[in-house]
């Protein structure tokens, strides 16, 4: 019998990108992130869970709750970002305790993923040819990382900043003041500020060991 990890099992689904950030266009679409808990005894055969599925509905994405707290951990922009989307379409209790405990994945090393991955971005755009959108969510991305190295958790809307980075969109900057945005973004990343120096796994630990029972 086939298991319906999504949305059987789900136990969060957020909605993400434009829409969550305030960027959004009348063609924007959808993005769904979401965790689902794999019932327990499934782990005891020789086949395992998935660690994600795609879909059912468009443009949705869904991670195993193990591998989720895994990717937080590291400071996964995509994943943290999700524990802060400020569109949550569905949450179980199970969801609800994750998102109580999201700051025992926040640490000092999330400075560097955000900025690794936002400049490891920029690397692979062409000058001559840019494309604009991506360009603006990697700034965009900056600024989510600054303010959760600052702050204590990233910031997904995008308000205060809107009209410049949707002037990014639109390829209406130059590429020399994109990139010299992302450099001034960049150099602002000064240390851990208010930032723990490792997450607190224990606490994360005890949360996934209660989802699996729940989940037996």
């Amino acid at each position: 019998m086939e298991v319906r990890y999504v949305p059987d099992h789900s136990v969060l689904s957020v909605v993400v990108g434009s829409r969550a950030y305030g960027l959004e266009n009348e063609d924007s679409d959808v993005d769904r992130r979401g965790v689902f808990v794999a019932p327990t005894r499934l782990f005891w055969r020789l086949a395992k869970p998935p660690t994600h599925v795609e879909g059912p509905l468009p443009e949705q994405f869904s991670w195993e709750v193990e591998r989720f707290c895994a990717l937080a951990l590291e400071a996964n922009p995509t994943v943290l970002e999700c524990l802060w989307s400020p569109i949550v379409e569905h949450a179980t209790a199970a969801g609800e305790e994750l998102l109580s405990i999201r700051g025992a994945f926040v640490s000092g090393r999330a400075g560097q993923t955000f900025v690794g991955y936002a400049n490891a971005q920029f690397r692979r755009l062409d000058p001559e040819r840019p494309r604009w959108k991506q360009a603006m969510h990697m700034v965009r991305l900056l600024l989510s990382g600054l303010h959760l190295v600052r702050h204590g958790e990233p910031l997904v809307r995008m308000d205060a900043h809107r009209d410049r980075l949707l002037a990014v969109r639109r390829g209406e900057l130059s590429w020399d003041e994109v990139d010299r945005w992302r450099s001034e973004l960049t150099a602002r990343f000064d240390g851990t500020g208010t930032l723990p120096a490792e997450p607190d796994r224990r606490r994360v630990e005890e949360y996934l060991a209660s989802t699996r029972e729940a989940a037996l």
